[in-house]
């Protein structure tokens, strides 16, 4: 049966792909679905992969998701991948594997790396619940929700970007002081930096040294302490 391949790719680190995922995009998929060609092409270059491709990401159309399931029509398994780490997690491809799964077709996971877990293997916070917030809105509704975070007795886990990461930590140090933060910035990548403590506490470090605001950012919000 021709199948969709949802295929994780690195969060930085090229070498991070798997032999399963560099099989399916080189071998088995006949064209690869991508949130942004011009960073897939990076990728497979690295691994010298021909296979072609098209973009499919959040605000494409609708006509996007019918030329992928005109694949699986032909009988041509497609792959689906996102600029970074696994699709339809704070990421482009939901849509597609709800059209796929409605035409009757496969959906086949290869897992692979992913910013969640990456930051959580790494924060020392052993608490087997938590709750995922992906990326909160720019304006409607981010107070409320960091509000939220603040309130909740389960650890919290969000991502953040470099313009609002210091906003984002003195909205935290308002609303609860007391937590114990985890920040994650630029996991896989050379300059991979794991920051810990109040959100205060990181707040300053941040500010006196700009370099720490730079990159693509994981936070954890330890659940409070006797909870």
């Amino acid at each position: 049966m021709a199948t969709l391949f949802v295929t994780a790719t690195p969060i930085g680190n090229l070498e991070d792909i798997t032999l399963r995922a560099l099989k399916v995009l080189r071998e088995e998929a006949a064209v690869i679905f991508c949130e942004d060609t011009r960073v897939t092409k990076k990728l497979l270059a690295a691994y010298a992969i021909r296979t072609p491709l098209r973009s499919l990401h959040a605000h494409s159309s609708a006509r996007r998701i019918d030329e992928a399931l005109r694949h699986l029509r032909e009988g041509k398994h497609i792959a689906y991948v996102t600029d970074a780490g696994t699709p339809a997690i704070s990421d482009p491809g939901a849509a597609l594997v709800r059209a796929v799964r409605a035409e009757g077709y496969a959906v086949c996971t290869i897992p692979g790396p992913s910013a969640l877990t990456a930051a959580l293997s790494v924060s020392g916070i052993a608490d087997p619940v938590f709750v995922f917030y992906g990326f909160l809105p720019h304006k409607k509704g981010r107070a409320a929700l960091l509000r939220e975070v603040a309130a909740s007795a389960r650890t919290a886990v969000l991502y953040e970007s470099p313009h609002r990461i210091t906003k984002t930590l003195a909205a935290l140090a308002s609303l609860c002081p007391d937590r114990q933060v985890v920040v994650a910035r630029e996991l896989t990548k050379r300059f991979e930096e794991v920051l810990t403590g109040t959100p205060a506490e990181i707040l300053r470090r941040m500010e006196a040294d700009p370099r720490h605001t730079r990159g693509e950012f994981v936070v954890v919000v330890e659940k409070p302490h006797g909870r």
